[in-house]
Formats: structure tokens, C-alpha cells, sequence
């Protein structure tokens, strides 16, 4: 992990604790198991979606896109300011808005990580 994914707990930390999630060949920041940020190439990108797009096309932020087949594919992600890493008060706005325009989407929290038990399958108690 990069030394700048390493410190983004620290940049979300004002607005809840996140976690980190290796994925695509970057990282995916989730918050209560919704994603509500991606890195890739030590860029941050936020979730954005219709209500919240205004405020990154302004600031003149990029979504971020990938290559499938030849073509782009633009994510629902957009560049996050630079102002986000200035103090808690501008990474709680923009963590906000990324949260809840994951929130919005619809999509269902991701499962937690990690060992799972195994479950004792044609055993029967005695």
C-alpha cells in the first residue's frame, strides 16, 4: 500500500473511521461497508452522483475512468480537491457528500472481510 493510501483513515477520520479494501488494482475506501471513495495511482476520487456532480464539475475535478475493450468507462467517482487535505472541516464537507451520494445509490453494504467460521455440514448433534 502506498504511503498516501496509508493516510487517508487519517483524512476521513474527522467524519467516521473507513477502511481500506484492495480492489481493481487500487483501493477502495468504505465507510459502514458502503464505498464511498476509490484510490488509484495515489489520486483520491469521491462518489458523486446527480445532486453532488455541480459541485466537482466546478472545481473542474475529473471523473474517473478506465479503459474496458478499447473504450473509456467513466465511474461514478470524481477527483477529490485539493482542499479536502486543508483541514477537518473540508474533508468532513466532501466525505459527506461522497457518503451520501453512496448512500443514495442504493447499493448494500459490503460484507466484512476476514475469516469466516466454518460451518459443520452432515454432523448432527448429539
Amino acid at each position: 500500500m502506498s504511503a498516501f493510501a496509508q493516510e487517508l483513515p487519517a483524512v476521513f477520520a474527522p467524519g467516521g473511521p473507513v477502511q481500506l479494501r484492495r480492489m481493481f488494482g487500487g483501493w477502495g475506501v468504505l465507510h459502514e461497508g458502503l464505498m464511498l471513495a476509490l484510490v488509484f495511482h495515489d489520486t483520491l476520487y469521491l462518489k458523486a452522483d446527480a445532486q453532488t456532480e455541480p459541485a466537482f464539475e466546478h472545481r473542474g475535478l475529473r471523473p474517473f475512468v478506465y479503459e474496458r475493450s478499447g473504450r473509456p468507462v467513466a465511474l461514478s467517482y470524481r477527483q477529490a480537491p485539493a482542499e479536502m487535505y486543508e483541514g477537518p472541516a473540508e474533508a468532513i464537507e466532501w466525505a459527506g457528500r461522497a457518503w451520501e451520494a453512496a448512500l443514495r445509490s442504493g447499493t448494500k453494504p459490503a460484507a466484512p472481510r476476514g475469516r469466516q467460521k466454518r460451518q459443520d455440514v452432515g454432523k448432527t448433534k448429539a
